[in-house]
């Protein structure tokens, strides 16, 4: 009896103390609480060997990638030998690696006399966390109630194992973040700090800049000539102020794009942006000249430089343009090119004689009068034959004019085609007419400042005759296809070997103009008039053409003489210089003559007088003036009675619309009875 009564007391201590161990073991995951896993398996190892009663309780934690395992062993403090880690791991090291299940529960004691019962218990489901293996020498160990505890000290720990590799995770994920962002705030304190020192030294950079630039424009604006800054697209970014004071617009005005429409000639603008594309597209300087219009309303000639700033590689930043005004260096361009043109006709143009020769009483009257009329600016007409040397006596008149420094032009009427004659006299526009590919300057233009003379002036069309008596009465005119006047200083001395006042009266010359032109008339003789100078004119002549011809003749033949004498010249000295030249030719000794055959008058000569000059000229307009009608009504019948315009008559005859309409009415067409017909069809 007092047996059985003892058993249960013992059981229940026993019993107590297993409540009281599994109370201590759950009461460890508080003391493991934010406790790293050294800290938790010391702890757990401790509360173990003290609460089982345990010889050695052994403990291997899996380490991180490229971590070696951590491995820890507890002895009871009664064993005078305390083994390492290493020597437990190598003696338990053929089971570490299998599935701790079939461990045997028995193993060879290394720190006792008797063997060890162990068992091996799993961190973490499948052995993730390590392996923890408790020993003791007891028979009966494991118990159920050892078994429990151990397993629920296994769970906690595997638990708290878990959070704390967490939390150590967590907290090294948070140390390098601080440490990232301590270094990464270092880093932008520092850019910070180099930004604002860029920031202060570009300040400093872009004020001294702004001085650099308002000192810039200041000599800009000082300097007397024309500046231009455009960006490396060709943009206007300034102007000086002389441009803006010259142009007479505002820096806003010459920024919009079509400034160099506007200011420039519109002759000049496709030929300077052609230019000006080329160069900003190969980088390199060039210059140009064009005009600029003025804000009073007149083009100035301007020679304008581009020159390009580059940057260290090599990159165009800005065109810098430079315009010098040199309109009065090309006025006297033009007026050396009309005085050269002037002297290389004069030089190339094969007169009869250079100089006036003879001394007959009818020549010094005619000597007479050049030497009074030249020093005014009288209009001068010299009336004679074919052949007597009129444009001679006009070179005269210029020579001894004041303008003898200036151009002498010299034009003759009959040799230009009516429909080009206004051209010629006073230029014409580009485009003005079919094939006017440029702006030409007329002769009334080239011969400013100096003399024009007109030969045949009674072979002028109506038309422009009215042209020409405006330029008498108002010394301007207009060029063809243009309404801007320009003015001109020309003196005019004309000429015609026909009966102007018949003309005047037949109705094809005007009578007005006539009077204008006829202020000095002078009458140059016919030969057959002056027949004491036939000697003196033909030892001119065989002196000059036998210089020419390198021959040397000496003497001419009394025979030769009385031939000369007795002919009466028809062709007056043109044809007398034929005769001469052609016998130096054919002159083989220092004697000169000629075949009188030469000097025999023909049927057709004979029956022609003098006086019926003007007749004929009179019967030849008309022939001319019926001519004219009748291909201008073909024309008008082919288009329709339609004028100007691409398909107009005047485009299919190659003249202006505005000489057409003037020949219609002088002819006295009416273009209305042909806008019925058809192309094919003719008047009635």
């Amino acid at each position: 009896m007092e047996v059985q009564l003892e058993h249960p007391a013992e059981e229940i201590k026993r019993l107590q103390r297993c409540i009281n161990d599994l109370v201590s073991v759950l009461g460890l995951p508080a003391i493991w609480s934010g406790g790293e896993p050294p800290q938790i398996i010391h702890t757990l190892l401790d509360a173990l060997l003290d609460m089982l009663d345990l010889d050695l309780v052994y403990v291997r934690l899996k380490g991180r990638v490229n971590e070696a395992p951590m491995e820890t062993v507890r002895v009871a403090p009664s064993r005078i030998l305390m083994p390492g880690p290493r020597d437990i791991c190598e003696l338990l090291n053929r089971w570490l690696g299998d599935d701790p299940q079939k461990w045997p529960p028995l193993v060879c004691n290394t720190i006792g006399d008797r063997d060890i019962s162990v068992v091996p218990l799993r961190l973490g489901l499948q052995g993730e966390i390590g392996v923890i293996l408790a020993g003791c020498q007891r028979a009966d160990f494991p118990t159920q109630t050892e078994r429990l505890l151990l397993s629920v000290a296994v769970n906690q720990a595997a638990i708290e194992l878990q959070e704390a590799r967490l939390m150590s995770e967590q907290k090294r994920m948070a140390r390098e973040l601080d440490q990232r962002v301590e270094q990464r705030t270092r880093e932008l304190a520092a850019a910070n700090d180099e930004l604002r020192r860029e920031i202060a030294e570009r300040k400093i950079v872009e004020e001294k800049l702004r001085q650099d630039e308002r000192e810039l424009r200041r000599i800009t604006d000082a300097i007397p000539q024309a500046i231009a800054v455009l960006d490396p697209q060709g943009t206007i970014l300034y102007v000086n102020q002389w441009m803006l004071d010259y142009s007479g617009l505002s820096l806003e005005g010459v920024m919009t794009p079509d400034f160099r429409s506007r200011i420039f000639h519109p002759d000049d603008v496709a030929r300077m942006q052609h230019q000006l594309r080329d160069a900003l597209s190969s980088g390199l300087p060039f210059e140009n000249e064009r005009r600029a219009l003025g804000k009073d309303g007149r083009y100035r000639w301007f020679l304008v430089r581009y020159n390009p700033l580059r940057d260290e590689h090599g990159r165009v930043l800005r065109w810098y343009a430079t315009g010098t005004d040199i309109h009065d260096r090309k006025q006297a361009e033009q007026r050396v090119r009309n005085e050269n043109m002037a002297l290389r006709e004069e030089i190339d143009r094969s007169s009869m004689c250079e100089e006036i020769v003879g001394s007959s009483a009818a020549l010094r009257e005619v000597i007479s009068q050049i030497n009074k009329v030249a020093p005014t600016d009288s209009t001068v007409m010299i009336f004679g034959e074919t052949g007597t040397g009129k444009e001679l006596i006009a070179s005269a008149i210029h020579k001894r004019s004041k303008r003898a420094a200036k151009a002498f032009i010299r034009v003759n009427c009959a040799a230009i085609p009516p429909s080009l004659i206004a051209s010629e006299l006073f230029g014409h526009e580009k485009g003005a007419f079919t094939g006017a590919l440029h702006r030409r300057a007329g002769r009334f233009e080239s011969a400013d400042g100096g003399t024009i003379f007109l030969d045949e002036i009674g072979e002028l069309s109506l038309e422009t005759q009215v042209t020409l008596l405006r330029v008498l009465q108002e010394r301007a005119f207009e060029r063809v296809g243009s309404s801007q006047p320009i003015s001109v200083d020309v003196r005019v001395l004309s000429a015609t070997n026909c009966d102007l006042e018949a003309a005047v009266a037949a109705g094809t010359f005007r009578q007005d103009l006539f009077y204008r032109l006829n202020v000095f008339p002078i009458r140059v003789p016919a030969l057959r008039e002056r027949k004491d100078d036939i000697l003196m004119l033909v030892e001119y002549l065989v002196e000059q053409y036998a210089k020419r011809a390198a021959k040397r003749i000496s003497h001419i033949q009394k025979k030769t003489l009385d031939l000369f004498q007795a002919y009466d010249w028809p062709g007056n000295v043109r044809e007398l210089q034929n005769v001469v030249e052609r016998a130096v030719i054919l002159c083989d000794g220092e004697t000169f003559t000629v075949d009188q055959t030469w000097l025999q008058r023909k049927p057709s000569q004979l029956c022609r007088r003098p006086d019926s000059r003007a007749g004929v000229l009179a019967e030849e307009r008309k022939e001319f003036a019926d001519r004219e009608k009748r291909a201008i009504e073909a024309a008008l019948a082919e288009c329709q009675g339609r004028v100007s315009g691409p398909r107009g008559a005047a485009a299919r005859l190659g003249i202006p619309h505005q000489t057409l309409e003037s020949k219609i009415v002088t002819l006295g067409i009416d273009k209305r009875q042909f806008k019925a017909l058809s192309p094919k069809q003719g008047p009635a």
